[in-house]
């Protein structure tokens, strides 16, 4: 049974309390997407709940273009529904399959714009659709263990890894938050993942 669209998709997004949203554990939100597997619906109401505002902010950054971002979301959380179940063989943290979809998602649109829209792909795209040993890193492992391990990094290497891995940041908005140049930011992420690999691996 495929999961509909909310009637009234930003109504309801507008009242949900973004504290809720903020302060969602991680171990919350797999629990959230294993009963969504299960086809639970309070579930997935509590899961769009909780992550729909940061989903949001991914789309917005890839579109530039607010109505477009908000049809992106819904075709997200319909592609979650269908899609729970394959959330534990992923070996991702829940955040990022979810930001994962959601990025493929508004490329996939990006890519059906009509010809003549400019787009620069790289700006959009942080890395292959399916993540690499060393940002599996990010995602594997408890929270308290990464986070111990972010905390060995030099202060603006560990925000950049958050805001690239964590909150769906693109390399130019982290190397303009930054300032440097977007070949620095790669590098930067390149290594500090290699860094966490290692600790985690200890």
């Amino acid at each position: 049974m495929v999961c509909k669209k909310p009637a009234k998709f930003w109504l309801v997004f507008a009242t949900i309390d973004p504290t809720t949203k903020a302060m969602t554990a991680v171990a919350d939100i797999e629990t959230l997407i294993a009963r969504t597997a299960l086809r639970d619906r309070k579930a997935f109401t509590a899961l769009f709940s909780a992550t729909s505002a940061k989903l949001f902010g991914v789309c917005l950054r890839v579109l530039k273009d607010r109505a477009e971002a908000e049809d992106a979301v819904q075709e997200v959380y319909v592609k979650v529904w269908q899609r729970a179940d394959r959330y534990q063989v992923t070996g991702h943290s829940p955040m990022t399959w979810l930001i994962t979809i959601a990025r493929n998602t508004a490329i996939d649109r990006l890519r059906r714009r009509p010809q003549g829209t400019s787009v620069e792909l790289d700006d959009v795209s942080l890395s292959d659709p399916a993540p690499g040993p060393e940002a599996q890193a990010v995602a594997a492992g408890e929270a308290s263990r990464i986070a111990a391990c972010l905390g060995t990094l030099e202060i603006d290497r560990a925000a950049a890894v958050r805001g690239a891995y964590l909150d769906g940041e693109t390399y130019a908005d982290l190397a303009q938050r930054f300032d440097v140049p977007v070949n620095t930011m790669r590098t930067w992420l390149r290594r500090s993942l290699l860094k966490l690999k290692e600790c985690l691996a200890t």
